[in-house]
């Protein structure tokens, strides 16, 4: 049985294993131990799928910006979300995705964006965030960069570019 909670101090090592893990590079696990120390950083939206006693998966959610001229609206950024290896393909990255955009909109939350798997995401809601006006401030495939509006017209002619917090750009 898979439970999901708010991450611990205690578990930050963990974490950083279960990213390196997931992916090719050590780029995730490093921005997540980056963000902790960021004005970004949601304590309440960083998520653990524990199996057991044991955590198994990881998901982030932080505070990103819609940047229009000198216009700047907070949304959130889902990034990045991991699975270990062993534990991929059993229901438990969306497992975290659901619970994390629950526990976005409870928090009020109403826009979440993500540079992601195009194939993956949009069974939570997400669609093309080009669609909607929105833009990155690097270059990724348009079907890989998405938004997903937690409350009916929450973007409400919000449009722009994503700025994203230093830790990102950091080692990459």
């Amino acid at each position: 049985m898979i439970t999901i909670r708010a991450e611990q101090p205690g578990d930050y090592k963990k974490i950083h294993d279960i990213n390196q893990a997931a992916f090719t590079e050590e780029f995730e696990a490093r921005l997540v131990d980056s963000l902790r120390t960021s004005p970004a950083y949601i304590p309440e939206l960083s998520l653990v799928a524990m199996q057991d006693d044991e955590i198994v998966g990881h998901i982030l959610l932080s505070t990103v910006h819609v940047e229009e001229g000198a216009k700047r609206t907070p949304v959130i950024s889902l990034a990045p979300m991991a699975v270990l290896p062993k534990y991929q393909n059993r229901g438990i990255g969306s497992m975290l995705v659901r619970e994390g955009l629950r526990r976005c909109k409870e928090m009020g939350h109403g826009v979440v964006v993500l540079v992601g798997h195009a194939n993956y995401y949009p069974r939570f809601g997400f669609s093309p965030a080009k669609d909607r006006g929105l833009s990155l401030p690097f270059e990724a495939p348009d079907e890989a960069f998405m938004v997903c509006e937690l409350v009916p017209n929450a973007l409400g002619g919000i449009t722009g570019t994503i700025v994203y917090p230093p830790e990102f750009s950091e080692g990459a």
